[in-house]
């Protein structure tokens, strides 16, 4: 059961009119925030993503079905999760203990920041460049003129070392 802040972060997102995916985002992060506090684990950073996604489902985000190319199971589990949104019915205390129990089994790592940095980096991989581009313009519109100057620091540091390995190698 997702908290009460959570809940109200995505209610709060759905009044502003932000998109389905920016009103999952909190339930997505609480998540994250169990696994890094032990409350249990993933598998994969995937599988934790997946796991907030479920829950925004459930909480009724309007979030849309998984793509073409998602496995079959994935496709009837995100289909049973808005199906649930619409019940009022208590969650089975015997299946949630059986869930929680297999989870915790698995390991914390999954939510770590490199792990999200590499998640973040294949996902990204797999949107085409002018989408890449597109994010990066808007990321940089928004920013402000301190941040812009401090960003641009950041990939000239980057961009050196680079090349100082590069020149090694």
């Amino acid at each position: 059961m997702p908290e009460k802040a959570t809940v109200e972060l995505a209610r709060k997102a759905e009044r502003r009119g932000r998109s389905a995916t920016t009103q999952a985002g909190p339930f997505v992060r609480e998540e994250i925030h169990h696994v890094r506090e032990g409350k249990h684990g993933a598998r994969s950073t995937k599988q934790a993503i997946a796991i907030g996604l479920s829950k925004a489902r459930r909480a009724g985000v309007r979030l849309p079905p998984p793509p073409d190319s998602a496995k079959q199971t994935t496709k009837r589990s995100a289909a049973s999760a808005t199906r649930a949104s619409r019940r009022r019915t208590r969650p089975s205390r015997r299946r949630s203990r059986a869930i929680r129990r297999a989870l915790k089994h698995e390991p914390r790592s999954s939510a770590s920041s490199k792990a999200l940095s590499r998640q973040a980096k294949t996902a990204a991989r797999r949107r085409p460049a002018s989408a890449r581009r597109a994010s990066a313009q808007k990321a940089v519109r928004t920013k402000g003129p301190a941040l812009r100057h401090d960003a641009a620091r950041r990939a000239a540091r980057t961009r050196k070392a680079h090349r100082r390995r590069r020149a090694t190698a």
